[in-house]
Formats: structure tokens, C-alpha cells, sequence
């Protein structure tokens, strides 16, 4: 499903950005004037068998050891770019939105983006994004909040 269309379909307030190419979350950060802890940056995963969608400020890493324990899985990996494109289709590689639920997948959040009062995303595109309060989109993924990321 189109993002947009999403959004619409859930009666999400949302405002729809046009920017110049940001390929990183940092990138979009900069052209759309915000701090990178406003950017949720979203972090495909493989945790054994399953993919996950980790939802994380753009200045923090995913700590994969720490996710490990949060999600009690035996090995968990980062999604390859082949995994990536082929789960996340429709999306330009690396813009991906941090809604799981477009692509089938669980999404959890990390929990340093809960003080944010918004929240700003790629939208499927390197030259588009999103900006929602944060509570509004927590209404819209739902999912867990766990901690799993350090300072990049």
C-alpha cells in the first residue's frame, strides 16, 4: 500500500514534506531543519527466523547485542539490501518509512523516540517525508517500545 494512502486510510494528521535528495536520516535532519533525534529512522532486522521494523532516533545505533535480549532471540542480523528491497518493496533503498505494517512487519520502537513531541520520516522516497507528532504516530503503528540503541 502507497504511503499516503495509509495515512489517509487511518485519519492521520500528518503534514507531507517535499526536500531536496537526503539519502541518510542525518541528511533529511539537515535539509528539513531539525535535530537527527526528531528523525525516526527506521532499521530492518532478521531476530532468527522473522523480520522486524526497529524504529529509532537518527543520532542513535541499533546495539543489535541489546536487541538480541529485548526480543529473547538466538541470533538477530541486519536486514541485507536484498532482504531490504525485497521485503520493503515499492520504496527507493534506504527511504523506507518506519511503518511496519506496510510491509507486514512487527515494528518496535525505541524507547529515547518517545520524548520527542514529533517526529519526521522518509516517505518512501529520498525527495519526500513526513512530519506527525509523535503521538499520532504511535497511535498509527502501535507496536513495542523497548531499548535497544546507543548514541552513534
Amino acid at each position: 500500500m502507497e504511503l499516503r494512502n495509509y495515512l489517509d486510510e487511518h485519519g492521520a494528521k500528518y503534514q507531507w514534506l517535499s526536500h531536496p535528495t537526503a539519502i541518510t536520516s542525518q541528511e533529511l535532519a539537515q535539509v528539513e531543519h531539525t535535530s537527527g533525534h526528531n528523525v525516526a529512522k527506521p532499521v530492518v532486522v532478521k531476530a532468527d527466523d522473522r523480520f522486524i521494523m526497529c524504529v529509532l532516533p537518527a543520532s542513535r545505533r541499533v546495539d543489535l547485542d541489546q536487541l538480541r535480549k529485548e526480543l529473547r532471540a538466538q541470533q538477530v542480523a541486519l536486514a541485507s539490501e536484498m532482504q531490504l528491497h525485497d521485503v520493503c518493496e515499492g520504496c527507493e533503498l534506504g527511504a523506507e518509512p518506519p511503518i511496519g505494517e506496510l510491509f507486514g512487519l512487527p515494528t518496535l520502537i525505541e524507547q529515547s523516540l518517545t520524548a520527542d513531541k514529533e517526529v519526521l520520516f522518509q516517505a518512501g522516497t529520498h525527495q519526500e517525508a513526513v512530519r506527525m507528532s509523535f503521538d499520532e504516530y504511535r497511535k498509527l503503528v502501535g507496536g513495542s517500545v523497548a531499548k535497544f540503541a546507543r548514541p552513534a
